[in-house]
């Protein structure tokens, strides 16, 4: 059982903490999705640690613990920088897997378009930016964040984190009611005032126009493994035939009773699928 170390880096001139798995075999970088952190993947982390696996968990600039990215530059450019320096460091000759969900995957795809990086492949857990999100209209007008925001008065720290993982509990999951309170407590505290709510409410407004035509998907270089939850409310898993038509080495992988985070509600057939990776790449072969 590889332990797991957790810590700070700079990575592309952003400051971050990481958890980091020093096992074997291909490396895996695990990008989380927006506001979101590192700690999203820990069950699966968990997993991985007992297969003795090299992983490395960050959080992406702007959320989580991480230094935010430049209001005046573009941000899917930022975010593809820090994937890079995030690749040199968990793989420097290259051969990396790259795991990421919602705008994490929507990265990894970036990734995948970039021969250089020379990776293995990558496995976008459904990706946004494939098919026009309704995630953002979909949290913006959920009543709970708008209650939020609403408010006229300063609101007490458990107060924004309850509000914040009500609305994660509802928005993100199938089942609500299965997901662990660990789970929901480590999203909701990064979240907590209404001041750091407003602060990634921005950072997806602001990115929005550059999700609309984020990729140059012809240009993709590598195997790419496409994992939906089958009840995603918050990404269109008809993206996916944009990637399957254009791709040669893309599969599809749905998974039933699930929704936009696979890596919580399905941990288990996750962890499988990345195991299995490596022997589907030798079977397309």
């Amino acid at each position: 059982m590889q332990p797991l170390f957790e810590h700070r880096l700079e990575l592309a001139g952003f400051e971050t903490r990481a958890l980091e798995l020093e096992g074997e075999g291909p490396p895996l970088l695990l990008l989380h999705g927006w506001a979101d952190s590192a700690d999203t993947w820990r069950l699966l982390l968990d997993a991985l640690g007992r297969d003795d696996r090299r992983a490395l968990a960050v959080d992406m600039p702007g959320f989580g613990t991480a230094s935010p990215p430049d209001r005046n530059e573009p941000f899917l450019p930022q975010l593809d920088a820090f994937c890079d320096a995030a690749l040199e460091y968990v793989a420097p000759e290259g051969g990396a897997v790259i795991v990421g969900n919602s705008l994490g995957g929507s990265v990894s795809l970036r990734a995948a378009e970039r021969p250089e990086l020379e990776l293995a492949g990558v496995v976008p857990l459904a990706p946004a930016g494939l098919d026009m999100a309704r995630w953002f209209v979909l949290i913006e007008r959920d009543p709970v964040v708008r209650w939020l925001l609403a408010s006229p008065v300063p609101l007490p720290g458990p107060v924004v984190r309850g509000a914040v993982a009500e609305a994660y509990r509802r928005i993100a999951f199938r089942h609500p009611g299965s997901i662990a309170a660990g789970v929901v407590s480590n999203f909701a505290s990064h979240l907590a005032s209404k001041e750091s709510a407003a602060r990634v409410l921005g950072i997806g407004r602001r990115m929005l126009p550059e999700l609309r035509d984020p990729f140059r998907l012809q240009r993709i270089c590598c195997p790419v493994l496409l994992v939906w939850g089958r009840q995603d409310l918050l990404v269109f898993q008809t993206g996916a035939e944009r990637v399957l038509e254009v791709a040669p080495e893309a599969s599809l992988e749905v998974l039933d009773d699930c929704g936009h985070c696979p890596q919580l509600e399905c941990p288990e057939r996750l962890h499988e699928l990345l195991v299995d990776f490596p022997t589907r790449l030798e079977r397309a072969a």
